[in-house]
């Protein structure tokens, strides 16, 4: 794929606001614990502190989150916010991890108008099918075709609108990368 992320910083600049939307770093595969319990693996841990890292280069410092109520979710989060510090306001919800795409957009309702940079942080397949639907109809067709195939663990998506978030609907958002963790290196 290859996105450099001092281009995908230099174009989200141009903008209002900025949602990134993320899915979990890699997990342990189910086990006794459950689907919902499942932890991040070793792997994972490095992949959630590179993206924060990589965020944090490009400015987009999340000012609030919303992350899964899941443990790999939450996992992700926790070591990313070693990184981000006490900037972002978290919230944790259990309809992240089992309420579907209609959760994401719900996130984006409740959001505060001063938010500039809100994070997602999810589970496939509603993180790639929601980032389908809210990209804009003039978004890249390449970036766009990259959701089709599902978000890598780890993996990034970044919009820009100048429309505050709880004004955004379907296709509301220009689509300005796609990125895996390898991205960030």
């Amino acid at each position: 794929m290859g996105v450099n992320p001092n281009k995908v910083a230099k174009r989200a600049k141009g903008y209002g606001h900025i949602l990134v939307i993320m899915r979990h770093a890699k997990a342990e595969p189910f086990g006794q614990e459950g689907d919902y319990g499942r932890a991040l693996t070793a792997k994972g841990l490095k992949q959630a502190k590179k993206v924060a890292k990589g965020l944090a280069e490009m400015k987009l410092t999340p000012d609030a989150i919303a992350c899964s109520a899941a443990a790999r979710a939450r996992q992700t989060l926790e070591r990313m916010l070693k990184v981000f510090g006490d900037k972002p306001k978290v919230d944790y919800h259990q309809s992240l991890y089992d309420a579907g795409m209609q959760s994401v957009f719900d996130e984006l309702a409740h959001a505060k108008d001063k938010t500039r940079v809100l994070m997602v942080l999810g589970h496939e397949p509603t993180v790639s099918i929601a980032s389908q639907w809210l990209a804009s109809s003039e978004s890249d067709p390449e970036r766009l075709d990259l959701l089709n195939l599902g978000l890598q663990t780890a993996g990034v998506v970044v919009f820009g609108s100048d429309k505050p978030f709880n004004q955004w609907q379907v296709h509301s958002g220009d689509l300005l990368a796609v990125m895996s963790s390898s991205d960030f290196d």
